[in-house]
């Protein structure tokens, strides 16, 4: 019930909604003010086939224009209760006369998006994968390739793209079995089909040891003040001519900056929580060692608690 004007009571009066004529009543004296209506809110029917249905959807997923179709080809799927012979049936023998052209990439991007979702990776990141891959697929140039390292360099490519690089070992844990040594080797192959497409070098983005820093402080648990002074350090450690990568200076920082705080942090689960050997993270400690009082900030740490620091 509502109030519109009404043209014969000439006033404002409550009004009902018929839905299923689509016509709007004037409750006091009966005009239909308007008609053929269209109900534009949620409809919380089910068009379910099966009885217990509650899925009240009635429509298809979102259109992909990296496919043929748009990805809006229609599926013939098997009821439930029917026997095995569905297939042999009319209805699925139809269906699997017209094979579908997309059906490798369908499956390549449902990989990429799995992948995505156990990296906790944004749609934007996702879909650039998508895209470099589309790419490189119509080139016809990755058969013979392991698929598995050219998907998970896919994705790693659009994280650097994105600015949201992630190690290669964080995309290894997820790439189905592809080692760093192939995703690393698939990573430069489309680097080199991508120039050859589009005729200039490919920009794929600068890692910065920042980019790293809230993630790897999140998986140790650091306080906010301690995340804060590691930031800081490793932004004035680029200053510093260091010869060590971004992600081994991350690491570094963070084990320093922890053993100047309150909750101190073993090396074995600052290598853990980065994915950086305890080696590595010594020998970048050895390096960032002579630079410390100028990369740490002094509202975090003294002079005094510097000098306390063991040597490397």
């Amino acid at each position: 019930m509502a109030d519109v004007f009404c043209t014969d009571c000439k006033r404002f009066t409550e009004v009902v909604f018929d839905h299923a004529a689509g016509d709007t009543v004037c409750s006091e004296c009966g005009l239909v003010l308007e008609s053929h209506s269209i109900d534009e809110t949620s409809e919380w029917r089910t068009f379910a086939n099966e009885s217990d249905g509650n899925d009240p959807n009635r429509v298809g997923g979102p259109a992909n224009p990296l496919l043929t179709d748009g990805g809006l080809s229609t599926v013939i799927s098997k009821p439930n209760g029917t026997s095995s012979d569905f297939l042999t049936s009319s209805l699925g023998r139809w269906q699997n006369r017209g094979s579908n052209p997309d059906r490798s990439l369908i499956l390549a991007f449902k990989s990429i998006a799995t992948m995505s979702d156990r990296l906790g990776l944004v749609a934007t990141i996702k879909d650039r994968a998508n895209e470099i891959y589309k790419k490189v697929e119509d080139q016809k140039s990755s058969r013979g390739r392991n698929q598995d390292a050219i998907l998970a360099a896919c994705l790693y490519i659009a994280c650097r793209q994105e600015d949201k690089p992630r190690t290669v070992k964080e995309i290894c844990s997820v790439a189905n079995g592809a080692t760093k040594k192939e995703i690393g080797r698939a990573k430069e192959y489309i680097i080199k089909q991508l120039q050859l497409e589009m005729g200039q070098s490919v920009e794929i983005g600068t890692i910065h040891a920042g980019d790293f820093m809230r993630r790897f402080c999140s998986n140790l648990g650091m306080a906010n003040q301690t995340v804060k002074a590691a930031q800081e350090s490793v932004w004035k450690a680029e200053e510093f001519d260091i010869r060590r990568s971004p992600i081994s200076i991350a690491a570094a920082v963070i084990y320093i900056v922890t053993q100047l705080s309150d909750d101190k942090k073993p090396l074995k689960d600052v290598s853990v929580a980065t994915g950086v050997a305890e080696g590595t993270i010594r020998n970048s400690y050895k390096d960032l060692y002579p630079h410390l009082s100028k990369i740490i900030p002094n509202w975090f740490a003294r002079e005094e608690d510097l000098k306390n620091l063991c040597s490397p």
